[in-house]
């Protein structure tokens, strides 16, 4: 291999590339934002190096499901990513996104609130253009929320759209699309979507498929109805031509614990037929606004901040209820609006899920939060050190082809995801019989252990347990990702 000179060269380490190849020693020759070798480069100049000996090298990962729109702004250092090995986030998910709205009431209608008070973009170019002016440290791609379109376009969010209202949603969608946004979401789980037909869903989606871009969904029910639900996420599929992502995919509930065999081998049937793809995060507990019919459906619910009672965030609402000498659905009534984290998943579906072959790993973390899920900070070391090395779920190897190559290809993000000649140099570094999830609910902002170093675009963002202010992060707009994917 020729000595070019390289920026960087990340010597002696075992390369995992994310392409789910076995793992091999090579060095790896940084130039600009770019990879510019593989290989032996013993014989390199080189402006820095970075001995990575007894470490893997591998692509820096890409956390599919997140709400991190605003977060992207008001925390750009992102450290509760950039700790994990996180590279690149989508956002946007559970039919939130930042833009396109200008919110001007006092609070929006939850969940829309899960993303704090940062609804300033009337248009998503004016978010792509924020991204631009004030990087954060890591590389964002957008979806367009359906439930922000409502918000933006509705006076009545309890009813279907009427013709009229979708004329406007399809616009504003139509401008997220032309702006760079690689898709569209649905939460149609949440009050504010869940009154709207799969018609009025398809009527927007159908933008979707000529773009070629993607159609994701927290899906109807994920419960006893979760089959049902999934039908319409097939349906709204066909009928746009758009690639379908189930979010978070789960069987919620003790009396819906092994729904999973179920959904998995439907899944597994239309994927015959049909472009779908699921993502995954790896805990029994789900944390989204606080309910008071997701109450009863759980063994224990931890709230993760209140309006009314700010002073409880992180507690348990059993407690809670306890001290205010009341039932639990009268504490957590009393505690709206507010957020909280629910045990109502089954540990043997989450292990069934993360092994699906075509499953990615997802964070779903929720950055406002005042005590938030310890996914937010704990979700891919957690599956390198608990499932792949400790129970051996998963080879390392595959479990970081779940990080990084699949949501690469699966969500269109051209020259990240694989560590190759020609891609972006987004690459962590981490110990492999060290790497593990620190954070958890009584402590859930932990930073991980094991994970050295994160590069994002040839920059390191992540080293020695701390940021390094660098902010080299870029907003992935899909009219280039897909330009870069052409031969």
């Amino acid at each position: 291999m020729p000595d070019t000179g390289y920026e960087l060269i990340i010597e002696g380490g075992t390369v995992i590339d994310g392409s789910g190849a076995q793992r091999r020693n090579a060095d790896i020759g940084i130039s600009g934002d770019k990879i510019s070798a593989v290989g032996d480069l013993k014989q390199a100049t080189a402006q820095n190096r970075l001995d990575a000996s007894n470490r893997i090298v591998a692509p820096g990962f890409i956390d599919v499901h997140t709400h991190d729109d605003h977060a992207l702004l008001a925390k750009p250092d992102m450290a509760y990513k950039a700790s994990q090995g996180v590279a690149t986030v989508v956002a946007g998910n559970c039919g939130i996104s930042l833009a396109p709205l200008r919110f001007k009431g006092d609070r929006p209608p939850p969940p829309m609130d899960l993303l704090g008070d940062g609804y300033r973009f009337p248009k998503m170019a004016d978010f792509f253009t924020a991204l631009d002016e004030t990087p954060p440290a890591l590389n964002a791609a957008l979806l367009c929320g359906h439930t922000t379109l409502r918000v933006g376009a509705m006076d009545d969010l309890q009813r279907g759209a009427t013709d009229d209202e979708i004329d406007v949603m399809r616009k504003n969608l139509a401008e997220a699309l032309e702006a760079g946004a690689i898709g569209m979401s649905t939460g149609l789980y949440y009050p504010p979507a869940k009154p709207a037909p799969t018609d009025e869903v398809i009527r927007l989606a159908e933008l979707l498929g000529p773009e070629g871009a993607l159609y994701t969904t927290h899906l109807r029910d994920e419960g006893a109805h979760l089959q049902e639900a999934m039908e319409e996420a097939f349906e709204i599929g066909r009928a746009s031509g758009a690639k379908v992502v189930l979010s978070h995919h789960k069987s919620a509930g003790a009396s819906n614990f092994g729904g999973t065999v179920e959904s998995l081998a439907l899944l597994d049937k239309v994927r015959q037929e049909q472009d779908v793809t699921l993502d995954v995060y790896p805990y029994d507990a789900a944390s989204t606004v606080l309910s008071v019919d997701r109450v009863k459906d759980s063994r224990r619910v931890i709230v993760t901040w209140s309006e009314a009672r700010p002073d409880v965030a992180g507690r348990d609402l059993a407690d809670i209820a306890e001290e205010m000498d009341c039932s639990l659905e009268e504490a957590a009534e009393a505690l709206l609006p507010a957020g909280a984290i629910y045990f109502l998943m089954d540990e043997a579906d989450v292990q069934r899920v993360l092994q699906y072959p075509h499953a990615m790993v997802a964070s779903d973390g929720l950055p406002h939060d005042i005590f938030p899920h310890p996914r937010l900070w704990g979700t891919f070391p957690r599956v390198l050190g608990h499932y792949s090395r400790d129970l051996g779920l998963l080879t390392l190897e595959d479990a970081v082809y779940r990080m990084s190559g699949l949501p690469a290809a699966e969500f269109g993000l051209t020259g990240r995801g694989v560590i190759a000649e020609g891609n972006y140099a987004d690459i962590v570094v981490f110990d492999a019989e060290t790497v593990i999830d620190k954070a958890d609910f009584a402590t859930p902002t932990e930073p991980a252990a094991g994970i050295d170093t994160v590069f994002v675009n040839g920059k390191a963002v992540w080293r020695d347990g701390a940021p390094t202010g660098e902010r080299p992060g870029k907003a992935l707009r899909r009219q280039e990702l897909q330009a870069a994917a052409k031969p």
